[in-house]
């Protein structure tokens, strides 16, 4: 094998994963009406009712300004609401609304979840090696330093549902 067909494969590989994702994500969005970030947040704010946004924000690895814009969207939605306590007008309660409630039940997957539990299972030498590829791999397409939160997801993470809709059109104009 030359090192045109090595580079043309490892090119090949990394639109399958991209593609993957992508698929994935809109799997999600036509099936839920939420995106992989919305949905992170839904469970954190299940698991975790009483949380401060700031505190849901870290443990989903998410600035909070983009925490509240999601937030802003699941309201929208009509998935959650915020209520602002009596005794401190400045803390604010999150309560999931039915829907989201009975999506939560169905146990929805996310990629990186499933992703997660097949790395997990492979040996010590297997994650490292593969992390140290990825790793090599970002710097050689000067993206080391490019801040990405570890959602696996396409899109925007903080999405209207106008932009959901046009997502998922643009899946099936090239369907």
């Amino acid at each position: 094998m030359n090192n045109q067909d090595s580079s043309e494969e490892v090119i090949a590989a990394i639109r399958k994963i991209i593609r993957a994702i992508d698929l994935q994500s809109k799997k999600l969005t036509k099936r839920y009406g939420l995106t992989g970030p919305q949905l992170i947040v839904l469970k954190e704010i299940n698991k975790f009712p009483e949380k401060k946004l700031s505190e849901i924000a870290r443990q989903v690895s998410l600035s909070q300004a983009t925490v509240t814009s999601i937030l802003d969207r699941l309201e929208q939605q009509g998935f959650a609401e915020r209520h602002r306590t009596s005794s401190d007008k400045r803390k604010v309660h999150i309560t999931l609304k039915d829907k989201a409630l009975e999506i939560l039940k169905t146990r929805p997957s996310l990629f990186q979840e499933e992703f997660s539990d097949r790395f997990e299972q492979l040996a010590d030498w297997e994650k490292s090696m593969i992390l140290a590829s990825l790793q090599r791999l970002a710097v050689m397409l000067n993206a080391e330093n490019i801040q990405s939160p570890p959602v696996l997801t396409s899109g925007p993470l903080a999405a209207t549902s106008q932009e959901v809709d046009r997502y998922l059109n643009e899946e099936k104009s090239q369907s």
